[in-house]
């Protein structure tokens, strides 16, 4: 599928179609051998990340059913299209049909019927399940010397997502009232929970326009374990949040929020605009609490605030002020905290990575369920690269922080081909891996301490006009100019 599906000739071209029987039976014997390996060079690469419990075809019911499409088929072939961005079914069965003309093999039909089907026959639950055991491996591999700050650190932020414009994804996900019918696409809303460490979307809460990123992020709390510390955004630093959070022995890190009136004359003085305070339960529930739940929250909480002041030139802001529970000055200085926060921009680039390097931006299936698959299965592909990088800074023994996802990526389609010809060949495969992880260690990203970012776009778009009306009732001006 797309450049990076070399394992899609073992399963031989007729996955597609409905070949003769004595192609059907060399694709049995295929598909069997590349079971019995556990190396479909994609299953070689990932497969300590994976686990076949999840890919295993159901007693009854849907999907169990003898197919040449099966689910280990199908989810490998699935987690292959979501590495390629802008790959589509059609290219996938493309290059097979390119494949099985070279080998001289009856071709597929052109359909991609059986591809979507098969897709749509995978289990959300399972998948699900699956991402959770790839996200528990890879940072079950996490080493001592890559705990920076000495604790787990998580780290929140939240997302939106586009789709085509469906009418079961408009129902599930509608748009604001002042877009105009026809113009717009669904947009779903993500709070996604990632690693400080080792960058591994630990998981992640969906909605629509109507919920907000807190509810979202209660949906989180389970995944935080005592010791961790949670570091986000303003939107994030709630009262209630940061109380039950400390009541299950997680820390918080959040720069206060705006709303919240204080100066640096309250509270006991830790040191220069480094202040103790005390902060009371808001009287009346958060939205989406009740009071039972309200009651169980402490009426008072000892907090920090800290002024966190930038010096780095080109920098938008110049100083920021946080609210944090690590309150002893002597384990975490003024200095060390602001060193914490600065690392939040680490998400913004994991979030680069999945939506932009791997295209999940802009997702592709028309129907709610299928959505979900597409964004659970492009966690899994992106975990299974973290690992990937894990493993490189590991063994190497540089910071995964040096190491490019997009780099790893690249590099990964491109040695797919190599493990392809040693299918089959353990020992030989491995050789490969060695190789690789070598390689993507080598390819470092230039060491740019402090480096401003700005949100900016150099590159113009094109003076097309926007569609302002649905599609088929827009006229296009002659002049083309921007309205």
């Amino acid at each position: 599928m797309k450049t990076i599906t070399p394992f899609l000739p073992h399963l031989s071209g007729h996955l597609f179609g409905r070949p003769p029987r004595s192609a059907q039976l060399r694709i049995q014997e295929e598909l069997e051998r590349i079971r019995g390996t556990s190396l479909g060079n994609l299953t070689g690469l990932f497969g300590k990340y994976t686990s076949e419990k999840y890919l295993a075809p159901a007693n009854k019911g849907k999907g169990s059913r003898r197919r040449m499409f099966s689910t280990h088929t199908t989810f490998w072939a699935f987690f292959a299209q979501v590495l390629t961005i802008n790959g589509s079914c059609r290219e996938a069965l493309r290059k097979l049909q390119a494949w099985q003309a070279a080998q001289g093999l009856p071709v597929a039909d052109s359909n991609t019927s059986a591809y979507c089907q098969a897709r749509e026959r995978l289990d959300g639950d399972n998948l699900r399940d699956m991402h959770t055991y790839v996200a528990t491996e890879v940072q079950r591999r996490t080493t001592t010397s890559q705990v920076t700050f000495g604790r787990p650190v998580k780290v929140i932020d939240g997302t939106g997502l586009s789709m085509p414009d469906t009418a079961a994804n408009q129902k599930e996900w509608p748009q604001t009232k002042a877009q105009k019918p026809g113009c717009g696409f669904p947009q779903a809303k993500l709070v996604g929970m990632f690693s400080l460490e080792n960058g591994v979307l630990i998981d992640w809460a969906e909605g629509n326009k109507h919920d907000s990123e807190q509810t979202l992020f209660r949906k989180l709390w389970k995944h935080f374990a005592p010791n961790d510390i949670f570091l986000g955004d303003t939107a994030f630093g709630s009262y209630a949040a940061i109380a039950t959070l400390q009541q299950r022995g997680v820390d918080s890190v959040t720069p206060i929020h705006q709303s919240r009136k204080f100066n640096f004359r309250q509270g006991k003085k830790l040191g220069t605009r480094d202040r103790l305070v005390t902060w009371q339960k808001p009287v009346y529930p958060k939205p989406g609490w009740s009071k039972t739940e309200w009651q169980k929250i402490p009426d008072t909480l000892i907090v920090r605030i800290v002024e966190i002041k930038v010096h780095q030139k080109g920098f938008r802001v110049q100083k920021y002020v946080l609210s944090t529970t690590l309150i002893d000055p002597k384990e975490w200085p003024a200095k060390r905290l602001g060193e914490l926060y600065f690392r939040r921009w680490s998400v913004e680039l994991f979030f680069r990575d999945i939506k932009t390097t791997m295209g999940m931006d802009i997702l592709r299936c028309r129907t709610p369920e299928m959505v979900r698959k597409e964004i659970i299965m492009h966690a899994i592909a992106y975990n299974c690269i973290r690992g990937l990088m894990q493993h490189a800074a590991i063994l190497y023994d540089i910071s995964i922080e040096r190491i490019s996802f997009k780099g790893t990526s690249d590099t990964l389609r491109q040695w797919a081909d190599a493990f392809n010809i040693h299918a089959g060949k353990p020992r030989k495969q491995a050789q490969m891996l060695d190789a690789l992880l070598a390689i993507i260690a080598e390819d470092t990203l230039p060491y740019r301490p402090d480096r401003s970012e700005p949100r900016a776009k150099k590159r113009r778009p094109k003076p097309y006009q926007l569609l302002t009306k649905p599609r088929h009732e827009m006229v296009v001006s002659a002049s083309r100019r921007r309205s």
